[in-house]
């Protein structure tokens, strides 16, 4: 009696929480990156040291900073294809107006990922194009007109201060590093706390709703695709520095896909209306670890984009079971 009782017990079910695809939205990409690092403790020789940990986050924070920008884009319900062609820009106008100093360069690479914004922001909220339409224009102008003002060539970094930016450390961490973790306390605090933050998430919930209310949706949108891509621009200068070169051929290719992932991952939903900050930088650490990892252990790039490809259709697959509940 106890052996058939016991046969025809129900198998036990694992706890709720982890039956519920909110939760794995929420907090599967934390789980994935501690299951990365500690596999990578077990099984890869060397991972786990200071040097290529630091590494790690120097390669991983231009691609932070994009999906930063990304990830407020997305909040509206909007894409942004562009950012890799503004990275390039940047990177092609910053030798070009190295001459007239430091302080202008910088500035001038960032107002054009301002201008690019912009125009994007001006395609989406005034012209009313779709956002994947707006920004593939640029997408594909914003890099041709890049290597015209580099005429085609890379052109060598040699000014002091940009290298700084590149290899110089705070405290034993690394400037871009800084930077990264400093414009993402930024626009947690700008998503959280501020009224702007608020308007973009309203108008990721339902546009048509923020509009009745009286919100600037157009004013935001506008502002949404210029913060993006300024962001872009900043990220193409501190690739150039760490890089010692101008390359807009190569510079920020694939940049867009990566910086969609680490959002997508990260559990910001491509239908707006939510911006995980936090979740955005665990998602492009992920993708990173997980990039290195295959590296370590001998496996070709591809295997790595494969494995990048199935993270987010699971990812979106998760954000759609939640959605149908």
């Amino acid at each position: 009696m106890t052996t058939q009782a016991t046969l025809s017990r129900p198998a036990a079910k694992p706890p709720a929480r982890l039956r519920d695809p909110a939760w794995y939205q929420e907090y599967g990409v934390y789980a994935a990156v501690a299951v990365v690092l500690l596999f990578n403790a077990l099984f890869t020789e060397h991972f786990m040291t200071a040097d290529n940990l630091r590494t790690q986050l120097v390669q991983v924070a231009p691609i932070v900073i994009v999906a930063l920008g990304m990830a407020l884009v997305i909040g509206t319900e909007g894409i942004d294809l562009s950012v890799g062609s503004t990275m390039a820009l940047a990177a092609a106008l910053l030798p070009l107006y190295l001459g007239y100093g430091l302080v202008p360069a910088l500035l001038i690479a960032l107002l054009a990922g301002a201008v690019v914004g912009a125009i994007n922001g001006t395609l989406v909220s005034l012209v009313g194009l779709q956002p994947i339409v707006a920004t593939l224009a640029l997408f594909v102008g914003g890099r041709g007109l890049a290597l015209v003002m580099a005429d085609g060539r890379l052109k060598q970094i040699v000014n002091p201060d940009i290298l700084a930016l590149g290899t110089s450390s705070l405290l034993g961490i690394p400037t871009v590093v800084l930077i990264a973790g400093v414009l993402a306390l930024a626009v947690a605090f700008l998503v959280q706390r501020t009224t702007f933050g608020r308007q973009i998430v309203a108008i990721g919930g339902n546009r048509s709703a923020a509009a009745l209310s009286g919100l600037p949706v157009k004013r935001v949108l506008i502002g949404v695709y210029i913060l993006c891509g300024v962001m872009a621009a900043l990220a193409g200068i501190l690739a150039t520095a760490r890089l010692t070169a101008s390359d807009p051929s190569s510079l920020g290719t694939l940049m867009e896909l990566s910086a969609i992932t680490a959002v997508v991952v990260g559990g910001t939903p491509l239908n707006g209306g939510s911006i995980r900050v936090l979740g955005t930088v665990a998602g492009a650490l992920l993708m990173q670890l997980l990039r290195a990892t295959l590296v370590k252990h001998d496996l070709p790039d591809s295997t790595a984009q494969i494995a990048q490809a199935a993270i987010i259709i699971a990812a979106v697959y998760v954000a759609r079971e939640r959605r149908s509940r």
